[in-house]
C-alpha cells in the first residue's frame, strides 16, 4: 500500500496526486495540516533519506525560523522541528512496499511504484 504525505494545497503534492490517478495507483492521503506529523516517522525518513532531502529549506516556513529553532535542527531536533511546523517537510513524501520517496519525479516514481 503507498502512503502519500503532504498537504493539499502544495501543487507538487496535487501533482502528484493526479500521477497516482493517472496511473490507477491506490494510496491514501495524509494531510499534514488536518492529521499532523510525527516525529517520529519524520525522524526515520531523515535518518533513511538524509536531512537535506526532508528539510524543505526554500520555504517561508523555514526562512520564518528563529535562530534558536534553526539552531535546534542543527543540533539534532530537525525532526521535533519539522513535526511542529510540517511545511518544513518537503513535499510529497511516499512510503510504500519497496521504501520511500521524497519529492515528485516522474521518473523516480514510475520505476519505484510502476
Amino acid at each position: 500500500m503507498i502512503t502519500l504525505y503532504g498537504i493539499p494545497n502544495c501543487d507538487t503534492v496535487r501533482k502528484a496526486r493526479k500521477w497516482l490517478d493517472a496511473k490507477g495507483l491506490a494510496y491514501n492521503f495524509h494531510d499534514f495540516r488536518k492529521d499532523g506529523a510525527d516525529r517520529y516517522k519524520i525522524h526515520a525518513w531523515v535518518d533513511e533519506k538524509g536531512l537535506g532531502t526532508v528539510l524543505n529549506t526554500r520555504g517561508t516556513t523555514y526562512r520564518q525560523l528563529s535562530p534558536a529553532q534553526k539552531a535546534e535542527i542543527d543540533g539534532g531536533g530537525a525532526a521535533a522541528v519539522m513535526a511542529a511546523n510540517p511545511a518544513m517537510i518537503k513535499r510529497p513524501v511516499v512510503e510504500h512496499s519497496g521504501g520511500l520517496l521524497v519529492g515528485f519525479s516522474e521518473d523516480r516514481w514510475e520505476s519505484a511504484l510502476c
